[in-house]
């Protein structure tokens, strides 16, 4: 299993496009189940994932635990990538404050 993991800050009122630009596993190496797991510093911090063409999750709130996201407290969703697929984890915030996001996205081979 490859794990990949982002700690940011998130200015006020805006989008991070995609956590993700540049790591390793941006792009599916492997045919993988990817798991999602999120958390935010406090309130207001919404979360989309992408893989391929098909959304998992579209503009959602995460949960404000304000510390490292925990399996399994903090899985938010699964989905399946095939080899090649790019893998986008979108965070937005919604409020006049920066606000720090905690995201892992663990990568399972299958197949």
């Amino acid at each position: 299993m490859s794990t990949m993991t982002d700690v940011r800050s998130v200015g006020a009122n805006t989008t991070v496009d995609n956590v993700l630009a540049g790591k390793i596993f941006e792009f599916a190496n492997n045919n993988v189940i990817a798991s999602l797991l999120a958390t935010a510093a406090s309130a207001g911090m919404r979360i989309s994932f992408i893989i391929g063409n098909e959304v998992q999750m579209d503009d959602q709130e995460i949960s404000s635990a304000n510390r490292f996201p925990l399996t399994p407290d903090d899985l938010l969703t699964r989905g399946g990538a095939l080899k090649g697929d790019r893998i986008v984890i979108r965070l937005r915030n919604t409020t006049a404050a920066t606000i720090v996001a905690f995201t892992r996205l663990d990568l399972e081979t299958v197949g």
